[in-house]
């Protein structure tokens, strides 16, 4: 949907619409509407102009003779060349079997030569089976044929994987879900994108491949400037080139990187007033990287315990425990004030599954929601991609709204994250314990 909104478009899925079907028919498209979606998405594999379709073979030749002949005719001259490929979700086929099918839509009024190497036009025949692996049907559920138009970018997938990444770290975001964020924020050529927890950058180099310029923050100093233990396997140290500018070098897009600071995200360090075009982040969770800000040690009983040489207050700043729901206040309230006007705000929110309900989404009365994606983590966690677009500036107004408001509250459970988290691993081991010792005692 969100690129359907850089052309213009609205989603207007087809009749008897299915979401997790591998196949979505979509209307009010054009050519040049496809090609431009499929030239950015990695979730899409390919598309095609629907010619036909049916629940049998049958039912596909009757859809087939009533589509219109002036629709056919350009693609089916005497001087073009052609192939049909056959598709088939859930289930493989032997080749006997697909060269059979082929030729029962001997009925289409093909008149050019068949190329199977390099053809003009290119024709599928697409056939789903279902989703469940464990019973796959003799015959398919649903049939489509159609011509192709183009194919996503799942390619990028593997060219931009953080296993060949230059520089990665504990959790450096995967490729794939990289581009889909920076799909979701609408990043395209010349906008200039921030991400307040940067980190290895792996979200920069997804939003330059889209022709942004990129920068960032984030308060480990050894992370931002490349120092420190190394994340890969067999290798102790970084290297003295392994940083984000090397990781944007790698890909081609390192005239599109501004530049990244070691900061602090709970700290105002940015002049007021719009500046960025979206802002595309990962938080972190305290999971696998700590969830920390700067204080002075009579901010909090909670900050970290000083020196033994200690004398006193300091100027030195202490590290002290940022909560989760005081990182979303912190992240929303900063894309309210420095995005531009439908500017996008995307980020993942971790939730404990068997608690959640919509009300943990943090809102702001600047900010709309636009969608919330669920990606599992394990049977007791999963995260959340939300997806916020700013409709106007804050106003006074808007502050008490957001202080005195429930709406747009932050939920505070999301401070017990990690406990939540670690505390089902415990469960699980003690399961798989308790498993064992059955076994150990005959069952008993």
């Amino acid at each position: 949907m969100a690129l359907l909104s850089l052309r213009g478009k609205q989603f207007d899925p087809g009749e008897n619409f299915e979401e997790k079907s591998p196949f979505w028919r979509l209307n009010g498209l054009s050519e040049e509407d496809v090609k431009s979606i499929m030239a950015r998405t990695v979730c899409a594999k390919s598309a095609f102009e629907l010619w036909g379709h049916g629940r049998t073979h049958s039912e596909l030749r009757t859809s087939l003779l009533k589509y219109p002949t002036e629709n056919m005719s350009p693609f089916l001259q005497k001087d073009s060349t052609y192939k049909i490929n056959v598709y088939t979700f859930n289930k493989t086929l032997e080749f006997e079997d697909r060269i059979k099918k082929i030729d029962e839509l001997e009925y289409l009024p093909f008149k050019g030569r068949v190329n199977l190497k390099n053809p003009k036009h290119t024709f599928s025949l697409l056939e789903d089976y279902g989703m469940d692996p464990n019973n796959i049907p003799e015959t398919p559920l649903y049939i489509y044929f159609g011509r192709w138009i183009s194919d996503g970018q799942r390619e990028l997938i593997r060219s931009h994987s953080v296993k060949n990444r230059h520089f990665i770290g504990n959790t450096s975001m995967d490729a794939g879900l990289s581009f889909i964020m920076a799909n979701h924020a609408r990043v395209k050529a010349h906008d200039l994108v921030y991400d307040p927890f940067v980190g290895t950058g792996s979200l920069l180099v997804a939003c330059s491949h889209f022709g942004a310029y990129v920068c960032g923050m984030d308060i480990d100093y050894n992370t931002i400037h490349g120092m420190g233990k190394a994340s890969r396997k067999n290798q102790k140290w970084r290297g003295p080139d392994e940083n984000i500018r090397a990781n944007l070098r790698q890909y081609g897009s390192e005239k599109l990187y501004v530049d990244v600071l070691v900061s602090d995200a709970s700290k105002a360090v940015w002049r007021d007033g719009v500046l960025f075009d979206a802002i595309v982040t990962d938080p972190p969770y305290g999971i696998r990287e700590s969830t920390r800000r700067t204080g002075s040690q009579k901010d909090s009983v909670n900050s970290v315990k000083p020196f033994e040489d200690y004398v006193g207050d300091s100027h030195v700043p202490v590290s002290m425990a940022y909560h989760l729901s005081d990182i979303f206040t912190d992240l929303l309230n900063f894309s309210a004030h420095h995005l531009v006007i439908g500017g996008r705000l995307v980020y993942w929110l971790p939730i404990y599954r068997p608690e959640y309900c919509e009300e943990m989404v943090p809102l702001h009365p600047c900010l709309r929601l636009v969608s919330n994606c669920e990606q599992t983590l394990s049977s007791h966690t999963s995260r959340r991609l939300i997806t916020m677009e700013k409709i106007k500036e804050p106003e006074e107004t808007d502050a008490l709204a957001h202080l005195s408001d429930p709406h747009f509250s932050v939920y505070q459970g999301h401070n017990a994250f990690r406990e939540k988290y670690f505390s089902g691993i415990s469960k699980r081991m003690l399961t798989g314990k308790e498993e064992t010792n059955k076994i150990a005692n005959g069952g008993e």
